[in-house]
C-alpha cells in the first residue's frame, strides 16, 4: 500500500523534536548575540535574498533541520532588529528574557488557551496575570477581562461591551438582534484618537464617520471646554498616551462629568496606561480608573513578545455577555473560561508569557522599565534641542517628535538614518507638520544605545 507521508516511530518522533529544538535554540541564541552589533534595518541584499525562501511548493518535503537552516540563513538577516536596544519605531518594545523563555515553552506545550479543560495552566496563569495588570494599573477591584492580539482587538472588545451595555439599557439585545433598527448610539472621540480605535468602531458597525470629534489642544489632549453633551446613550473614548506626543486626555476632569451623565467611558491606553505602574509617573493616569473599560498592550511596555493585548472591564460580566460562545460540545463551568471574554475560540497561551514577564519584573521592575525609557526619551529631546533642532511636543512620557527644518529635510534625515543603521525611527505628521518620531519602549535600551543613536541623528542631520 502506498504511504502518503513518512512513517514515524515513537523513537524517531522524540529524536526529531529534540534535534529541532536544539537547533532552533542555537540559532536564536546566535541571533540575539549579534542583534546589537548589526544594522537595525536589514540590508537591501538580505531582503532580496528572501527570494530563496519562495518559489513553488516542492513536491516532496525537506527534513526539519534543513528547513530551519534555510529559515535562519535567509530569514534572520532580513529581520528588523526590534529585539535590540536601538529600535525606536512604532512604540515597539523588546521581549524580556522570562517572556522569551516562556514563549519557547508555550510553543512546545502547544496549548489552546480557550478553556480550562483544554489547558488548566494557560487558563489559570492568564487569570493571575490579568489580576496583576488590574493591580499595576490601579484599576477598580473586581475588574477583569481577557488577552487578545493587541490594542486594536482590545479596543474592539471594550467597545463591544460598551455597545452591549448601552443597548441593553434601551431594551435591545444587540448580540441576538444586531444593529438593524437598534436605538442610536453616540460615540465621542478626540480629534487625535488613534486609528486602531476608529477601526474598531468600524468593525463593530458603529461607524468611522458617525462619531463626534472633540477638538484637542497643541499636545493632542481632548479639550474639556469643547466636550459635547453626554448621556446614557453615549460612548466616550479617552486616550491615555497619544501615539505621537504621549499626552493624556484630562480624565480627572472629564470622567466625573461622563459618569454623572450615564455615559460609558472607554480608554485607549495602548502604552500610556502603564505609567500607573510608576510612582513617579502615575499622576498622568489620574481619573482613568473611573472608566468602564480599558484597552492596552503587553507587547509594548511590559515587553512581552508579540502578540499580546489586554482588554479590561469594570464589570467583566458585561464583557463576557458581549463575547461569550455557546455550543453543545462546550460545557458550562463555574470557573473562568478565557474564550468567553475575547472573540477567539482558538487562541495561543499568551497569558503564560505575560505571567512570566510580570513575575520576573515584579512591581519594581515594571516601574523601572517605564521610568528608564521615559528618561531616555528626555535625553533624546535634550540632545536634539542642544544641537539646534525643534522638539515639537512636551516630553511627558516616552515619545519625542523632532523637526529638522522643512518637511523635505526631516524626511531625508529619517531615511538616511534608517539606511545608516545605527538606529531606526519613523516619520509622522503632527498637526500639519512633518516630524521624526522617537518611541523609547524597550527594556534593552541602554544609555550607550541612546548616546550612539543621538550622535547618529545629529551627524546625519548636519550632513543634510
Amino acid at each position: 500500500m502506498e504511504t502518503i507521508g513518512p512513517l514515524f516511530t515513537a523513537e524517531s518522533i522524540a529524536q526529531t523534536r529534540l534535534a529541532v529544538v536544539s537547533q532552533a535554540a542555537q540559532a536564536a541564541s546566535g541571533y540575539l548575540a549579534s542583534v546589537d552589533s548589526r544594522s537595525v534595518a536589514p540590508t537591501a541584499e538580505a531582503v532580496t535574498a528572501l527570494a530563496e525562501l519562495g518559489g513553488p511548493l516542492p513536491k516532496t518535503g525537506a527534513p526539519p533541520e534543513e528547513v530551519l537552516g534555510l529559515l535562519h540563513r535567509f530569514g534572520s538577516p532580513a529581520t528588523v532588529a526590534t529585539s535590540g536596544g536601538r529600535y525606536f519605531g512604532f512604540v515597539i518594545g523588546g521581549t524580556v528574557p522570562a517572556a522569551l523563555g516562556a514563549a519557547m515553552l508555550v510553543t512546545a506545550w502547544d496549548q489552546n488557551a480557550a478553556m480550562q479543560s483544554q489547558s488548566p495552566v494557560a487558563a489559570q496563569l492568564e487569570e493571575t496575570a490579568l489580576a496583576w495588570v488590574v493591580d499595576l494599573l490601579g484599576l477598580p477591584e473586581g475588574s477583569g477581562g481577557g488577552l487578545v492580539t493587541g490594542a486594536t482587538m482590545a479596543n474592539f472588545c471594550g467597545l463591544a461591551a460598551a455597545r452591549h451595555a448601552i443597548l441593553e439599557r434601551a431594551g435591545w439585545d444587540v448580540e441576538q438582534d444586531g444593529l438593524f433598527a437598534a436605538p442610536p448610539i453616540t460615540v465621542v472621540i478626540g480629534e487625535e484618537a488613534h486609528s486602531s480605535l476608529v477601526k474598531a468602531l468600524g468593525l463593530l458597525g458603529l461607524g468611522r464617520r458617525r462619531v463626534v470629534r472633540v477638538p484637542t489642544d497643541g499636545q493632542g489632549r481632548m479639550r474639556l471646554d469643547a466636550l459635547p453633551h453626554l448621556d446614557e446613550r453615549t460612548i466616550l473614548c479617552l486616550q491615555a498616551g497619544n501615539v505621537n506626543t504621549g499626552s493624556f486626555d484630562p480624565a480627572a476632569a472629564i470622567c466625573p462629568i461622563a459618569r454623572e451623565a450615564g455615559a460609558w467611558i472607554h480608554v485607549d491606553g495602548a502604552f500610556g496606561l502603564w505609567a500607573a505602574a510608576s510612582e513617579r509617573m502615575k499622576h498622568l493616569t489620574k481619573g482613568y480608573e473611573l472608566a468602564d473599560s480599558w484597552a492596552t498592550d503587553a507587547h509594548k511596555w511590559p515587553n512581552v513578545g508579540y502578540d499580546c493585548g489586554v482588554v479590561l472591564a469594570r464589570d467583566p460580566r458585561i464583557l463576557k455577555t458581549a463575547m461569550s460562545i455557546q455550543a453543545p460540545y462546550l460545557r458550562e463551568s463555574e470557573l473562568r473560561e478565557p474564550a468567553n471574554f475575547t472573540p477567539e475560540l482558538s487562541r495561543r497561551a499568551r497569558g503564560v508569557e505575560l505571567w512570566a514577564a510580570l513575575r520576573s519584573l515584579g512591581r519594581a521592575g515594571m516601574a523601572e522599565i517605564v521610568e528608564r525609557t521615559c528618561a531616555h526619551a528626555r535625553r533624546f529631546a535634550e540632545g536634539l534641542r542642544a544641537a539646534g533642532y525643534e522638539v515639537l511636543n512636551e516630553v511627558v512620557i516616552n515619545q519625542v517628535l523632532v523637526s529638522f527644518g522643512t518637511s523635505e529635510k526631516t524626511l531625508r534625515v529619517m531615511t538616511r538614518l534608517q539606511e545608516e543603521g545605527t538606529c531606526w525611527c519613523g516619520s509622522t505628521i503632527w498637526q500639519g507638520r512633518t516630524a521624526m518620531r522617537i518611541s523609547v519602549s524597550s527594556w534593552a535600551t541602554t544609555e550607550a544605545d541612546v548616546e550612539a543613536s543621538l550622535a547618529s541623528m545629529v551627524r546625519v542631520a548636519e550632513r543634510e
